[in-house]
């Protein structure tokens, strides 16, 4: 059976935004970096949807979870749809649907494989990062070629330390587990932000300062030592090349 074409994929984007500027922003970058149309992706935005079955992305060739700056997976009584958006996952691990999880998506995913999410509002990484791999790495589908300590955009006051039971760990920093796939399965989650670049960052950072910086002066000291993440931006596009196109 031949192979699907680039274009003949259709993605379903998980999307935890309710600013319509950062809604947008989000699916654009994930179209752009996988190299995809944005017409290839359907939108399920848990916000205004929030109740939603666990079989919700069968028929899509991928799930791709994003970030959020609103909501937080260890308040569920708060935000209703973390348990439905957990079961979802769990779902794509039975039905072995190729998963794409981003910083809140990773978050998710850990949660509902068993590993403690820690919220850490003092000590939280912010802006552009180097991010280490682990000896699995070199093997992986989706990092193999990657460079150890390459940049990335990481900004996040919730964490895992390790990967879960069953999953293989990939990258990490000195306070957290930055990125694990679940054995044997085509599912990836990340910490940090491969759909994010400088230009992004920048533009996510000026929008939510006041969750993220205690004030001008910290947020421009921010922004002025963002770089660009060149790498972890190639990690979308190689998802789609080797796990959905077989490349």
């Amino acid at each position: 059976m031949p192979s699907k074409e680039r274009s003949d994929l259709k993605i379903l984007l998980l999307q935890i935004r309710e600013t319509e500027q950062v809604k947008q922003e989000e699916l654009e970058s994930f179209a752009r970096y996988s190299k995809l149309d944005v017409t290839q992706f359907d939108v399920l935005n848990v916000f205004d949807q929030p109740d939603f079955a666990s079989d919700v992305a069968q028929g899509y060739d991928a799930l791709f979870v994003g970030g959020a700056s609103e909501a937080n997976v260890l308040e569920p009584e708060t935000y209703t749809f973390v348990p439905n958006a957990e079961r979802l996952l769990l779902q794509c691990v039975e039905d072995e649907t190729p998963v794409f999880a981003s910083c809140f998506g990773f978050q998710l995913a850990a949660q509902a494989l068993g590993r403690e999410i820690i919220d850490d509002k003092e000590n939280y990484e912010m802006g552009t990062i180097p991010i280490s791999l682990t000896e699995h790495a070199a093997s992986d589908q989706v990092f193999r070629g990657i460079r150890n300590d390459f940049l990335a955009v990481s900004v996040h006051q919730q964490k895992a330390i390790s990967a879960p039971e069953g999953c293989i760990e990939l990258a990490y920093t000195d306070i957290c587990c930055h990125a694990f796939r679940v054995a044997n399965k085509p599912f990836w989650a990340f910490q940090f932000h491969p759909e994010v670049d400088r230009d992004i960052l920048i533009d996510r950072l000026t929008y939510y300062k006041e969750k993220y910086t205690d004030d001008d002066g910290h947020l421009t000291e921010v922004l002025e030592s963002a770089q660009e993440t060149p790498e972890s931006n190639h990690l979308i596009g190689l998802f789609v090349d080797r796990v959905l196109l077989g490349s």
